[in-house]
């Protein structure tokens, strides 16, 4: 018998993290995506076995340079931003114990010298917060002068790494054996 293809083909969703924001998902069929990663940094988490994960892309280490702003966006900041994005999680189930991270960023991208050095002091502010938390942050692509695209396949645990060099893989999920 003639099997005639599904009127419902599989579609992956592409969800779209700006700067300043964050999002999470535990649906299989989603990647989350976030562009421009020059001094700010992009955090991605994912549970393995809860099968969940985020981004979260900050721009700026201290949300107490801007209370309010803090207080209406704080993705935008790594201590306001941070603590947002793992409690998103742990409400889809997440646990911290669980969580692997992936880093990219922290770029100075500007010409010439980069008195405010925002990618050096993001890293510093990110790196602090994660090893209060215990959470290890060895992974990743930070520093140097280059930009950066993350983008995460929940179902996974992918992470592809964009950079004007090419592209790079990373597995975010334990190897089965």
């Amino acid at each position: 018998m003639d099997r005639s293809p599904s009127p419902f083909p599989h579609f992956i969703q592409r969800v779209v993290i700006g700067v300043g924001e964050v999002a999470v998902s535990n649906n299989p069929d989603v990647t989350l995506s976030t562009y421009a990663l020059g001094s700010c940094i992009g955090v991605v988490a994912y549970d393995p076995e809860a099968l969940v994960g985020g981004i979260l892309h900050l721009m700026l280490p201290d949300g107490r340079i801007a209370p309010e702003k803090a207080a209406l966006q704080p993705a935008m900041f790594a201590n306001t931003g941070l603590p947002l994005l793992f409690a998103s999680l742990r409400g889809m189930r997440a646990e911290l114990s669980r969580i692997q991270l992936f880093l990219a960023g922290g770029a100075c991208v500007l010409a010439g010298t980069d008195n405010f050095q925002i990618g050096a002091r993001n890293l510093q502010a990110t790196g602090g917060i994660l090893a209060q938390m215990g959470l290890p942050h060895d992974r990743g692509s930070i520093g140097g002068t280059i930009n950066r695209a993350i983008h995460l396949e929940v179902g996974s645990g992918e992470v592809t790494l964009k950079t004007p060099a090419g592209n790079d893989v990373f597995s975010l999920a334990p190897v089965r054996r």
